[in-house]
């Protein structure tokens, strides 16, 4: 900074612009309390239909955050602003008060383009003896002079990046990017620097501090944006994985942190792929340029002509922790699948192509599985972002055109089998010959097929895999329903896709608790006909927001079956039955729903129809229980019992919040309470029944049989479902108590035994006869 600009500064601009900025805080911090309050809530409570629930309610939910990221970035502004503008006030007054000093010790100081001169204020014929005279005060002057234009050159310099940097986060809208003061904000960016520095060192020569350095940095500003940005484009693509590749690899790196650090190494990749991650968001031009990059390197070896692992196996890796940009992501994955069609023979060997040897980096250190499988560690990457999980599943894997397309089945069941095409979800759920891996005790390890499910499971509900929906979860739209309806009638074609991968069972039960209204709209046997009276009525039983995974009723009903076998899948969907039992009782039993909403004034009518549907799914899933169990009796009831009762702590802090249909047309019975006020009578009497009775069952000593369990779930469906409808019944006073309960009891009663008939029909040999 010149010395004349900061002498002679008029800070009047400054403070105005500082004044505005904080008008300008206040008046978003209004807004983006109006957009929650007001906007987002109200957007929760509406009642969606048409375009409007799949377009505008998401729409909306962006639109008020936008308000939150738009008060941010202000209040980060304002913030440095005010910062900066405090210190060069501060350096002006030290300005000022060094110049008199030296004009009461006879000094005048002539600023100049490019510097500043200290002199005597004696006649130029003397000057050069009175400076040589006054050396020492020259000499001090000057240096107190340079000394605070150093600073105020600092200053002005770190708010000048910061700002930018700050801005540049996003091209369009705002950056959610908060911080308290300019000085943490520079420190952040100067951290990234010397860490990126440091991380791109040779291998050979990253020392244990070195190493500890760059863990605990990452780990300290892991949710920093302009520290991420900053961090990985100084770092560089390629360097990205040459630094996590030369610690992996057992020929390269420092031996000693082998020995020393080696328990460290699975912190360090979680640091290192968050950050990551989270400098993906950004929409700088050198973290555009950065993700390009990464992507065209990803099919090549990292040391070029040296071998090494290829990039896609190093950078996928890192994906398992973290939100990687959308964008990003799919473009990232359509590379990949491009690499996989190339070095498997479009997908005929998928177990060979990808292999470790003894000697290979272990590129992953979070769990057991090598890091070898490129796919492994990117489907958990998709697993955290919905949207993107989404678009790839539904992409096209190979074209039935292709003539090095190895896919054949016969499609129109006439003994004859042709081509086909292949979605990525096909190829990955139905094809794929996962490499196989072994963990230290030699057990099978399925860590691929695993984040598989999680991947589904974000791409069909719309929300991170291993989270519940809240209200702000979009409603499913069409490529979500789309997906789900090709995993059912996967599952259908083949049941030992998911009973014999148990493993997935989690996953695919939390996508099916998710889609029980389109699941019961499948078991009510009415055609699909929008022109028709009984689809209409259908439609009003089971209210659903968004679009509607479009299910056939055999192909639910193996699904369930299925689902059964595996005691967490089992919890998620029974629990989820009987809470959108309740909550359907609560809702058609309302006197107060609207007519064009109700399906008919004959409550005894509806109550059948809830409860025969609902003891259907119960009984489908005692089956597939009854299958795991077996014919001798054991403690397996145990396990099932203790997962529906774990269900209750997956849950908590949702019951009564944020589950259930509510009274608005919602596709989940996970959300939408907030909509309805929380949840009903029947709703509560259903979850607190489910919850107490597996509590105590789990604790019973008597062993029991599959066929045992199944007939004891069924007296305890009969006893939740008439509790519920006796509930309703005595909460809306629409049709006497003791009919509603007898009425659910018989309903529910028979559509669990007509369980037993459908199954068998669907699947005579799957099932086995018990005493």
């Amino acid at each position: 900074m010149e010395l004349d600009t900061l002498r002679d500064a008029d800070f009047k601009l400054l403070d105005d612009a500082v004044e505005d900025w904080s008008t300008l805080v206040r008046s978003l911090g209004d807004l983006k309390k109006d957009a929650e309050d007001d906007l987002r809530k109200g957007a929760n409570n509406a009642d969606w239909a048409g375009v409007n629930a799949k377009v505008s309610k998401e729409f909306i939910g962006k639109t008020a955050g936008e308000f939150a990221d738009a008060h941010t970035q202000a209040e980060s502004i304002y913030k440095i602003l005010s910062d900066t503008v405090g210190e060069l006030k501060g350096y002006h007054r030290q300005l000022v008060d060094a110049l008199d000093g030296g004009r009461k010790r006879n000094l005048t100081v002539i600023g100049h383009e490019g510097g500043f001169t200290v002199t005597t204020n004696a006649p130029p014929e003397a000057r050069r003896a009175m400076d040589q005279d006054s050396k020492g005060d020259i000499t001090a002057l000057r240096d107190e002079i340079q000394g605070i234009l150093d600073k105020a050159t600092e200053s002005d310099n770190s708010a000048r990046t910061v700002l930018q940097a700050l801005v540049d986060q996003s091209k369009t809208g705002f950056s959610d990017a908060g911080y308290a003061d300019r000085d943490s904000a520079a420190e952040a960016l100067k951290q990234a620097d010397q860490l990126a520095a440091l991380a791109k060192k040779n291998p050979d020569d990253l020392t244990v501090k070195d190493f500890d350095r760059i863990n605990a940095g990452l780990k300290k500003y892991v949710g920093d944006d302009l520290f991420a940005e900053r961090f990985a484009t100084a770092l560089g693509p390629k360097k990205t994985l040459e630094f996590w590749a030369g610690l992996s690899d057992p020929h390269r790196g420092n031996w000693e942190l082998g020995r020393d650090r080696l328990e460290q190494f699975d912190d360090l990749q979680r640091n290192l792929g968050t950050t990551l991650a989270n400098a993906t968001q950004s929409d700088t031009a050198a973290m555009a340029g950065w993700k390009r990059t990464m992507i065209d390197i990803g099919d090549k070896p990292i040391y070029g002509n040296h071998g090494g692992p290829m990039g896609f196996q190093v950078m996928s890796n890192l994906m398992r922790t973290g939100d990687y940009d959308d964008r990003f992501l799919k473009d990232y994955g359509t590379k990949l699948m491009a690499t996989e069609r190339k070095f498997t023979g479009n997908g005929e060997h998928a177990n060979t192509a990808w292999h470790s040897g003894p000697m290979a980096p272990r590129l992953n250190r979070i769990g057991e599985d090598s890091g070898v499988d490129p796919l492994t560690g990117y489907l958990k990457g998709l697993s955290n972002s919905p949207d993107a999980a989404t678009d790839f599943f539904n992409q096209q894997f190979v074209s039935k055109n292709d003539p090095d397309n190895p896919f054949e089945r016969d499609t129109d069941d006439d003994g004859k089998n042709g081509k086909v095409s292949l979605s990525n979800f096909q190829y990955l759920f139905e094809e794929r010959e996962w490499p196989q891996e072994k963990n230290a005790k030699g057990d099978d390890l399925h860590t691929g097929q695993n984040n598989l499910a999680l991947a589904l499971e974000a791409a069909t509900t719309g929300h991170p895999a291993g989270e519940m929906p809240t209200a702000d979860t979009p409603l499913h739209n069409a490529q979500q329903a789309k997906l789900m309806e090709s995993l059912v009638v996967s599952i259908a074609d083949d049941p030992e896709r998911l009973t014999n991968n148990g493993y997935m069972s989690d996953s695919i039960g939390q996508i099916t608790s998710e889609y029980l209204p389109d699941l019961n709209r499948s078991l009510s046997d009415v055609k699909r006909d929008p022109g028709s009276e009984d689809w209409r009525d259908i439609e009003k039983l089971h209210p659903i927001a968004g679009a509607e995974a479009e299910l056939a009723h055999t192909d639910a009903t193996k699904l369930l079956f299925a689902i059964g076998r595996n005691e967490e899948g089992y919890a998620a969907v029974e629990v989820g039955q009987k809470e959108y039992m309740g909550r359907l009782m609560d809702y058609h039993l309302n006197p107060d729903l609207p007519p064009d909403r109700r399906v008919s004034d004959n409550y005894q009518l509806l109550i059948e129809q809830i409860a025969g549907r609902s003891g259907e799914i119960s009984g489908t899933l005692g089956l597939g229980v009854q299958e795991a169990i077996g014919k001798e009796a054991s403690d397996k009831d145990k396990g099932y019992e203790h997962a529906v009762a774990q269900r209750k702590n997956t849950i908590s802090g949702t019951v009564g919040t944020v589950v259930g249909v509510g009274t608005s047309f919602i596709a989940t019975p996970w959300i939408g309470a907030v909509v309805g006020g929380g949840t009903g009578t029947a709703t509560n009497v259903v979850l607190e029944a489910v919850f107490e009775d597996a509590e105590g069952q789990a604790k019973q000593a008597a062993q029991t049989t599959g066929g045992q369990f199944w007939q004891e779930g069924m007296k305890r469906n009969l006893a939740i479902t008439s509790a519920a409808a006796r509930a309703a019944a005595d909460e809306y006073h629409t049709i006497d108590s003791g009919d509603a309960a007898m009425a659910a009891h018989t309903a529910n009663r028979q559509g669990y035994l007509n369980a037993r008939d459908i199954v068998n029909g669907q699947s005579p040999d799957s099932i086995t006869s018990y005493s």
